[in-house]
């Protein structure tokens, strides 16, 4: 088997939460060596985030935490409020060839850990900073999360129905399409380096990452003056466009109608070929006009069929159409069992599980890794005296400073 891409690559991570953990999966699950930098007063906060295995809490027990960190070989604990904590990290940046962080600004700096810190332990050091608003500005030093940035990047405000506020989306929405650019900008980085010898700072804004994700909508604010309103399920160029009722206990399915050829097919499938001469539906105009009476016909029509009976039909057809998914519907999707997307596990608190996955491409030749999220501190003697090659009796001795809790 070739090597992966990102063999012989040394990641010290220092991010918590979604957006640098995803990240630095992605140079995981290719062959990076990632050593995971945690603290026993202050885990990743996704350790204390449910749901937890049979519902008991604890920092090795949480699903999402597992969810997020499926790759990561190394875990230690460093408490780097003492000084020999620092000095361990110190050494931990020699070894690295890429440090990422995502604390708010000017964490790192007042441990000494600054890029131009750890550029004077190492010149070629690639460091991705990435935290809500960026390294400088008026906003830089406010903490957030993807909870926060879905509303501050304009995500909220559309959306939801018209006549109600708007509805918070779930999840931390942004985090995933962060993550995305960090690991571009850090591929771009190795890449620079092979060529010129020189490391650099990445500075990452997740909210300027996540507005990139509304461009028309910034555009059209730009050109119109016009700002999105708020429409349920409903778009401006299409129609039947929604999420419709169909048989059994809250089973849905999201229908998009565009044009009027899908129109046609449409009315073909519920067969209600009158409705393709019928003026009040006719055309996307008169569609659009006539939208909630169109809206209960069709649910009429759903609702007398499974959502895997109405998306086959119509996708048959050529009209998009798609199951509203549940967790249940996830796990036993036969397209991500045909990729083996998800991967069945052992873990030391959580037995044998089949929540692990890898990340959503694969390479044509050389298969991604995927392994259990390591556990909170679990690998710090290795990382300590293997990696670094801490004598035992130093080793020791940082124990009982105080050096990892």
């Amino acid at each position: 088997m070739e090597s992966r891409p990102f063999e012989g690559i040394n990641v010290l991570d220092f991010t918590w939460a979604g957006v640098g953990p995803m990240a630095v999966n992605y140079f995981a699950n290719y062959g990076a060596t990632v050593v995971k930098v945690e603290n026993y007063s202050r885990p990743d906060v996704t350790r204390t985030n449910p749901p937890y295995k049979d519902g008991i809490p604890g920092p090795d027990r949480s699903i999402y935490f597992a969810w997020i960190n499926p790759a990561k070989k190394y875990d230690i604990t460093l408490n780097l409020n003492h000084a020999k904590g620092v000095e361990l990290a110190k050494r931990l940046v020699a070894w690295a060839d890429i440090v990422a962080e995502s604390f708010t600004p000017g964490t790192l700096e007042r441990w000494g850990l600054g890029y131009e810190d750890l550029k004077k332990i190492k010149k070629d050091i690639i460091m991705l900073r990435t935290c809500g608003y960026g390294e400088t500005g008026p906003l830089c030093r406010q903490p957030s999360l993807g909870f926060h940035l879905t509303s501050i990047s304009g995500l909220n405000s559309f959306t939801g129905w018209p006549d109600r506020p708007a509805t918070e989306l779930p999840g931390a929405y942004t985090d995933p399409v962060v993550a995305l650019f960090a690991a571009t900008c850090l591929i771009a980085a190795l890449e620079y380096r092979r060529r010129t010898g020189n490391g650099q700072c990445l500075d990452l804004s997740q909210q300027e990452a996540s507005i990139h994700f509304l461009a028309p909508l910034v555009l059209d604010y730009s050109a119109n003056k016009r700002n999105p309103a708020k429409g349920g399920n409903r778009l401006a160029h299409a129609a039947p466009h929604g999420v419709y009722r169909c048989q059994g206990e809250d089973r849905w399915c999201a229908i998009s109608v565009r044009t009027d050829e899908e129109w046609r097919s449409f009315c073909k499938v519920v067969e209600k070929s009158e409705w393709i001469s019928n003026t009040k539906f006719s055309t996307l105009l008169n569609r659009k006009r006539n939208e909630v009476e169109l809206d209960r016909l069709v649910e009429e029509w759903t609702s007398e069929h499974t959502a895997e009976e109405v998306m086959t039909s119509m996708q048959a057809v050529g009209v998009a159409a798609g199951v509203v998914s549940n967790a249940q519907d996830l796990t036993e999707d036969p397209q991500m069992k045909h990729y083996h997307f998800y991967r069945e596990l052992d873990h030391p608190e959580m037995g044998r599980r089949s929540f692990y996955h890898g990340p959503a491409f694969n390479l044509s030749d050389i298969p991604y890794e995927v392994s259990r999220p390591p556990l909170l501190g679990e690998h710090t003697e290795y990382v300590c005296t293997k990696i670094l090659g801490i004598p035992d009796e130093e080793f020791a001795q940082f124990i009982r400073d105080g050096v990892f809790d």
